[in-house]
């Protein structure tokens, strides 16, 4: 399981909503980009999705990750994010859009269990 960096691109199901990812911490980097966090990527903004009709809302927001978070590995008392994270986004039908991870933003640093 990767790392996940700045670079990662995180995705809604629905393929092109894309997820605005920010660093809340800048000390430990992989190729010079900060490795992300939790509580990235929850609560950022989703644009591009393409779920849109009468009564449909697209994806605009991430929720809570559900899973992703190394267990092993913190970074100031915040666990790492992994390539692996997943959750719902805010868009319709409710509980049922996730987000999740297309690319890690780097290839070269991992957690192994």
């Amino acid at each position: 399981m990767l790392l996940m960096t700045l670079d990662a691109t995180v995705v809604c199901t629905h393929k092109l909503g894309h997820v605005d990812l920010i660093a809340t911490q800048n000390f430990v980097r992989v190729e010079g980009r900060p490795v992300l966090v939790a509580i990235n990527p929850e609560n950022r903004p989703i644009s591009g999705c393409p779920n849109t009709g009468p009564g449909i809302k697209p994806c605009t927001l991430t929720l809570k990750v559900l899973h992703g978070y190394s267990p092993f590995m913190k970074i100031e008392g915040h666990r790492i994010c992994l390539d692996t994270v997943r959750g719902f986004t805010d868009g319709t039908p409710p509980g049922a859009v996730e987000y999740v991870v297309r690319w890690a933003g780097q290839k070269f640093v991992s957690e192994k269990k």
